[in-house]
């Protein structure tokens, strides 16, 4: 019995340090190399503290700033150990009534905008972390931004369209702007 417990541990010990540490290590080293920023976790960095990600969204609430997609995640929002959509159906009345409000508060936000609200300002992405939201969710925000902040409408715009990312390989996903970074374009627009 012995003759076989001695080349099976040798064999776990062996694998655990080229599974456990070499495989990691080597695969960490080669993503720090390649993609330093997106090994690193996208930080966007601001007098050089790390104010977010370009990867996961925040909540914003000032008239002032872009709105962000709402999260699902609990229990606050944009946790990204809590990453999960809501997994509430269309036809669930939680869903409905969280809609529903939502649109009540960006109406509340901007009394005199008409336009159709976006549907991705209020419902959840299905990861609850979306730092995105599309060209139409920006442009519906504009006026509220641009008067709040006192800049001309135009200016605000041209910020939009100067973040809009495009569709991925050109034909993939749809047109989007990251709130975070629209909203700190905004702060140095100042």
């Amino acid at each position: 019995m012995n003759s076989l417990i001695r080349p099976a541990l040798v064999l776990l010990l062996i694998l655990t340090v080229i599974t456990g540490l070499a495989y990691p290590f080597v695969v960490t080293g080669v993503a720090e190399w390649l993609f330093p920023d997106e090994a690193s976790g996208s930080l966007i960095v601001r007098d050089g503290r790390p104010i977010g990600s370009r990867l996961i969204g925040q909540a914003f609430s000032d008239p002032q700033d872009f709105w962000s997609r709402p999260s699902a995640t609990t229990p606050q929002p944009y946790n990204a150990l809590g990453s999960t959509g809501s997994n509430l159906g269309p036809l669930n009345p939680a869903l409905t009534d969280a809609v529903r409000s939502r649109i009540e508060a960006l109406r509340a936000a901007d009394p005199s905008n008409h336009a159709p609200v976006p549907v991705d300002l209020v419902t959840a992405s299905a990861s609850g972390l979306d730092p995105e939201i599309s060209v139409a969710a920006a442009e519906y925000q504009a006026p509220r931004v641009a008067r709040a902040r006192g800049l001309q409408l135009a200016a605000v715009q041209a910020l939009i369209a100067a973040h809009e990312k495009g569709r991925w390989l050109g034909f993939l996903g749809e047109p989007r702007v990251n709130v975070l970074e629209l909203n700190l374009a905004l702060d140095r627009s100042r």
